[in-house]
C-alpha cells in the first residue's frame, strides 16, 4: 500500500502509509519523541529509551503492520496492527501513538480508519484495544469507531467488532488485487471473445449476401 491519505492541518501537510521493514528507525524516532505522559498512555507505564528502541525493532519482525502519519518524511503518529498470534486471546491487537504537537487535528481518526481497513483486508473480524485508564484521547477515539471499553487495574481494555464499526459500515470490503498472470489471461479471453464475435458477424453478413444474390 502506498500513500493512502493526505492530511492538511495547522502543523503542515502529511501522508498516511504503511511503513516498510527497513523504516523501523522512523517508528523508533517517533516513539523516542513522545513526551513522558504520552509514553505512559501508550505503554501504560514509564518506559525507558532502550525499551522503545527494542520495541520498534521487534515490531517489524513479528507480523505487525505499522501505519504511519508522516510530515516531510518524519513519523509524527503511528497505528499498529498486531497479529493475532501475538495475543493471549487470539484477537489481533491495535495501538496508537500521536505526538502532542499534532493532536486534535484529525490525525488519530485518519490513522484509525486506515488501520480498520487494513484489518478488514486481512479478514479480521474483531480487534482488541488496550490503553491506559487515563488516556482520554484514545478512549474517545476508540468509542468513536465503535469499541466498547472496560476498566481494570488502571487499564482500559475492550474489543471492536469490525462488522459494526461506523467507519466501515458504509464501505464495501476491499477486493484483493488480482495477480498479473490472471489479469493477462482475462484480457486474452476478452480479446478472443471480441475476435470470434467479429468473425461470426462477418460470415453472417457474407451468408446473408449470398442468399440475397441467389434469390434474384
Amino acid at each position: 500500500m502506498s500513500d493512502v491519505a493526505t492530511i492538511r492541518s495547522t502543523s503542515g501537510t502529511g501522508v498516511i502509509r504503511v511503513l516498510k521493514a527497513d523504516e523501523q528507525h522512523l517508528l523508533r524516532d517517533h516513539l523516542l519523541r513522545l513526551d513522558p505522559a504520552s509514553r505512559h498512555d501508550r505503554f501504560n507505564g514509564g518506559i525507558s529509551e532502550e525499551f522503545l528502541k527494542g520495541y520498534a525493532a521487534r515490531s517489524f519482525g513479528n507480523g505487525t503492520i505499522v501505519i504511519a502519519y508522516l510530515q516531510d518524511g518524519v513519523v509524527r503518529g503511528a497505528a499498529e496492527l498486531h497479529a493475532p498470534e501475538r495475543s493471549l486471546d487470539g484477537e489481533p491487537e491495535i495501538a496508537f501513538s500521536v505526538e502532542s504537537r499534532i493532536r486534535r487535528q484529525g490525525v488519530g481518526s485518519a490513522l484509525f480508519e486506515q488501520l480498520l481497513q487494513e484489518a478488514q483486508r486481512k479478514d479480521y473480524t474483531r480487534l482488541r484495544i488496550t490503553t491506559g485508564g487515563q488516556n482520554e484521547p484514545m478512549k474517545a477515539l476508540a468509542s468513536k469507531f465503535g469499541a466498547h471499553l472496560s476498566f481494570r487495574r488502571g487499564e482500559a481494555t475492550g474489543s471492536l467488532d469490525l462488522a459494526r464499526s461506523p467507519a466501515l459500515a458504509a464501505k464495501p470490503a476491499a477486493r484483493p488485487a488480482l495477480p498479473l498472470s490472471l489479469l493477462v489471461t482475462q484480457e486474452m479471453i476478452r480479446g478472443s471473445q471480441t475476435m470470434w464475435r467479429q468473425l461470426f458477424r462477418f460470415y453472417s453478413e457474407l451468408l446473408e449476401g449470398r442468399q440475397r444474390l441467389g434469390t434474384r
